[in-house]
């Protein structure tokens, strides 16, 4: 048995101990790298660490140590408020309102992961205030990133169209961004859909009290109530019981206020470690966008001011930097670093390069794009896959704007996976929930994207022979 199916197979085995036995994924994985990458590729601990994600592990923990920071002073309560008065209070706004802004980030120049990191604590904050689903918001988030991600003066645009220019291949720039803001439009529409989104839209307007009273604080909301039989007890608002045999009118509306604190009608205040935190924020985006800094490194160092200046709000900050999660994550791609220095990669990419069939060859090449870019660097894959898919292109069998273009939305489609840069910032940015079932929930649906879209995108782009 050679050493890449060997590789392969103790990941499908740390796969099925993790999930049979609830063992953190990334403590298994930081095994088999060491077990794998001393034993059958002859690796040591260097080139084992070689593949350990520095950059992501850093990302990980400031983005989460300072919205931490953020929630414990009430800042994402004021962001989620102010979310709700711009969209004058439709909650089923706020998940496109995060799709688009995302987008906007990438399409001017914003990596896709610094995107995400700015955007989801927000978002994910708002889906925990007002019972959205964090996969429905996490979602679009990184959707959004990647919808905007190939406009031809982004990260993700500039660095494919370099590519094609330099392997002399026909390109199309329009056709690459509008593919990646199509598909992943369509793919926001269908999430929404299926993740309670219509619900969100029947539900209407928050009320006034309701977006404005602090987290755990009253809000008023209608309720409405169902008939009851003839023969039950009825209890009206002020404790009082109907007698059975009589009956209210078929459906009763009636205002309930959650606890017994006074809902208050004027915005959330801005206090100074608030204003603080906001110019934090405010700093990310510019130093990200601007300077081009490292998000991680200037979310830490934001993070450590403001704990210097307000230490009661932060105390608590540092437990909740989301642990397990970074722990999960960098497990997995150190595993694939080993994977990638043993030659794995891209021995599977030539085995399918070698096809006869070009059609055949290209729906492989979009699957294996998607497959190894749910657990590494889109951009990675990209620039190793496209060179690949020359020898056939130069054929003229299939349309090389329309490969690029597929090659190019399915290795960045599948980043809602948790192994992601972007899936893992999206699970480690949520607040309230239970992770480990948030995991598996985004696990599951980017087995799904990566089951699913490479074929439609071949179909679609590589069929017709577009270009």
């Amino acid at each position: 048995m050679s050493p890449e199916l060997i590789s392969i197979l103790v990941l499908a085995v740390v796969f099925v101990i993790a999930t049979t036995r609830s063992v953190n994924m990334g403590a298994l994985a930081f095994a088999a790298a060491f077990a794998v990458g001393t034993l059958v590729a002859d690796l040591d601990a260097d080139g084992i660490f070689a593949g350990f994600p520095g950059d992501l592990f850093v990302v990980l923990v400031g983005v989460t140590y300072l919205f931490a920071i953020a929630r414990s002073n009430g800042t994402t309560d004021w962001l989620v408020h102010a979310s709700v008065r711009l969209v004058r209070g439709r909650v089923a706004l706020i998940p496109w309102v995060m799709f688009a802004l995302t987008g906007a980030l990438t399409a001017i120049g914003a990596v896709s992961p610094a995107a995400v990191a700015i955007v989801a604590p927000i978002a994910l904050s708002f889906a925990a205030r007002y019972r959205i689903s964090p996969l429905l918001m996490g979602a679009m988030v990184v959707h959004g990133a990647q919808g905007g991600g190939f406009s031809p003066i982004s990260i993700y645009g500039s660095i494919v169209n370099g590519i094609v220019e330099r392997e002399k291949l026909p390109g199309n720039e329009v056709t690459l961004f509008l593919a990646s803001l199509i598909v992943n439009l369509v793919i926001a529409a269908v999430v929404f859909v299926a993740c309670g989104g219509l619900r969100l839209w029947r539900q209407g307007s928050v009320t006034k009290g309701e977006a404005d009273a602090p987290k755990g604080r009253g809000a008023a909301i209608d309720v409405r109530l169902p008939p009851r039989g003839l023969d039950q007890p009825q209890r009206s608002d002020t404790g009082t019981t109907t007698a059975p045999g009589t009956h209210a009118s078929p459906t009763t509306t009636t205002t309930v206020t959650r606890d017994t604190t006074p809902t208050p009608t004027a915005p959330l205040p801005l206090t100074p470690p608030r204003i603080a935190t906001l110019l934090s924020l405010i700093a990310l985006v510019v130093a990200v966008l601007v300077f081009d800094l490292d998000a991680g490194l200037t979310a830490i160092t934001l993070a450590v001011v403001l704990s210097t200046v307000w230490p009661d709000d932060s105390r608590k900050a540092v437990g909740e930097i989301a642990w397990p999660t970074v722990l999960l994550i960098c497990g997995v791609l150190t595993y694939v670093g080993v994977l990638d220095e043993m030659g794995t990669i891209t021995w599977a990419g030539e085995g399918v390069g070698g096809i006869g069939v070009p059609l055949l060859a290209a729906v492989l090449l979009c699957y294996i794009g998607a497959i190894v870019s749910a657990f590494a660097s889109s951009v990675g894959i990209m620039g190793a896959l496209i060179p690949l898919a020359v020898p056939f292109l130069a054929q003229g069998e299939i349309g090389a704007v329309g490969m690029v273009a597929a090659l190019a939305v399915s290795a960045t489609v599948v980043d809602v996976s948790p192994f992601s840069t972007n899936g893992a910032l999206v699970l480690a940015a949520a607040p309230d929930v239970d992770r480990e079932r948030f995991f598996r929930q985004l696990m599951v649906y980017g087995g799904i994207v990566v089951g699913v879209v490479p074929a439609v995108v071949w179909l679609v782009m590589v069929v017709p022979g577009w270009g």
